[in-house]
């Protein structure tokens, strides 16, 4: 099955729930607001297409909608880095995770997980 890519509009908002992985649409907007600069009513249009595409899934928590990351954050990220390389600077070669050495979104667990999901690629 192939992986969906989130759109640049939807990747600040799965990172959110990649930190942390239960939210509200409220706490998502909130915390991608200064970000996007989005009012609330399109966060939560945002939410729908991304349930829609199954990037995230909804449920009810006390009341509450709750979302959460239905993609992996590690080969999402190696997807999409693959994806970049290709198409933008063409690269067909191997890619390097130490790249991302520094990221605030990695941890050097997951840089290491990353190379992987970049390895396993070029054996394909």
């Amino acid at each position: 099955m192939e992986s969906m890519q989130p759109s640049p509009s939807e990747l600040p908002l799965l990172k959110a729930l990649w930190s942390k992985p239960q939210l509200s649409a409220r706490e998502l907007h909130d915390q991608v607001a200064g970000e996007l600069g989005w009012s609330l009513s399109s966060t939560r249009k945002t939410l729908d297409r991304m349930i829609d595409k199954g990037l995230i899934t909804v449920h009810d928590q006390h009341g509450l909608r709750v979302y959460r990351a239905s993609v992996d954050k590690i080969s999402t990220l190696a997807e999409m880095t693959r994806q970049f390389a290709r198409a933008v600077l063409e690269i067909d070669g191997p890619l390097p995770a130490s790249s991302f050495t520094g990221s605030k979104i990695l941890s050097h667990e997951e840089l290491e997980e990353l190379q992987k999901f970049l390895d396993e690629e070029e054996g394909k």
